[in-house]
Order: C-alpha cells, then sequence, then structure tokens
C-alpha cells in the first residue's frame, strides 16, 4: 500500500508544471499545423557534434557534400592574445555565425573533411569544424596544398555562382531557323 500526501505548495508545483507541459505541446503543435507539417533544416540545428555523421550534417546545411570516410580530429589551442591575422581569421569563422573570441586559450577539437565537389586535381579543399565540448565554435574551408582559408558563406555563394554558370547555355544565331 502506499500514501502519497501532496500539500498545497507541492499541488502548485505539479499544476505549474502540467500547464508548461500544456503549452510546450500546444506550442509544438501550432508549429507544425503552420508551417505545414514541413520542417526544414540547417546547420545551426545541430544539437551536439558529438560524431562523424555530425559534422557531415552540419556542413550538409551549408550546401557542401562531404567524404566522411577522410575525416580526421586534431586538438588545437585557440591563442589568449591575438595578432592581426588571428583576428582576420577570427573575421572567416564569423562568416558562418560562430565566434572564437569566447575560446580563447581553449583547447579545441579540430575536425577535417574533405570536401569532393571543390576538389581539383591542382588542390583539395577541406571542410574544417573546431568543436569545443560538443558545440560548434568556428567553421571554414581549408585548401591544401595552398593553406588558402575560405569563409562558408562566401565559398556557397562562389560555387552557386559556378553552378549557375554551368547551366546556362549559348545557342548561336545559327540554330534558328530562317524565315
Amino acid at each position: 500500500m502506499f500514501l502519497f500526501t501532496v500539500t498545497k505548495p507541492g499541488l502548485r508545483q505539479a499544476g505549474a508544471l502540467a500547464l508548461c507541459a500544456v503549452c510546450l505541446c500546444g506550442t509544438v503543435a501550432a508549429a507544425v499545423h503552420f508551417s505545414g507539417g514541413a520542417v526544414t533544416a540547417s546547420a545551426a540545428v545541430v544539437p551536439g557534434i558529438e560524431t562523424t555523421q555530425d559534422i557531415g550534417t552540419y556542413f550538409t546545411g551549408y550546401g557542401f557534400d562531404t567524404d566522411l570516410a577522410s575525416a580526421a580530429v586534431d586538438k588545437v589551442k585557440i591563442p589568449k592574445k591575438w595578432d592581426d591575422s588571428f583576428a582576420a581569421f577570427n573575421q572567416i569563422v564569423q562568416e558562418s555565425g560562430l565566434d572564437l573570441a569566447d575560446y580563447k586559450g581553449k583547447t579545441v577539437e579540430k575536425w577535417t573533411v574533405l570536401c569532393p565537389q571543390l576538389s581539383t586535381g591542382d588542390h583539395d579543399t577541406y571542410c574544417v569544424l573546431l568543436v569545443y565540448k560538443a558545440k560548434a565554435v568556428g567553421a571554414y574551408l581549408l585548401q591544401k596544398p595552398s593553406g588558402e582559408v575560405t569563409g562558408l558563406i562566401t565559398a556557397a555563394k562562389a560555387d552557386a555562382e559556378a553552378a549557375s554558370e554551368e547551366e546556362t547555355v549559348e545557342i548561336s544565331a545559327d540554330a534558328y531557323p530562317e524565315e
């Protein structure tokens, strides 16, 4: 036999918890109803970066395909004092909506995966994600062997422009019959 005693403060807490749960369920139901049941994914939705698949999902949100078999992880330390070159590097990282300023002096994981769609015979392009405690704190593209660093938004725009140019086909005037 179990005896359960509810006092006024306990009853109030239980009622408040039930009310919050009902409000949360109503909000989710309304969001699904008004969005037509479709939920769009973006890179910012990734709750935690813990696996190689999470890295791939992050970069897919920016439109980059990655070769997860090439994934490598290293530990790097964000410097406490920044010179002009590191401040410029942080500006490139900020294109992806992230900022390294809060992580000065911290050691982060540096995940590197090959991006085949941007690689050519002359160079390979790698998607790089900096992760601190399962949270993405920095992202950029790295070309090897040159070492050139590019922001994700700049590279995505350039890739989209290149794709649209490839789709444009010129037809000469000789192809049309004359009347």
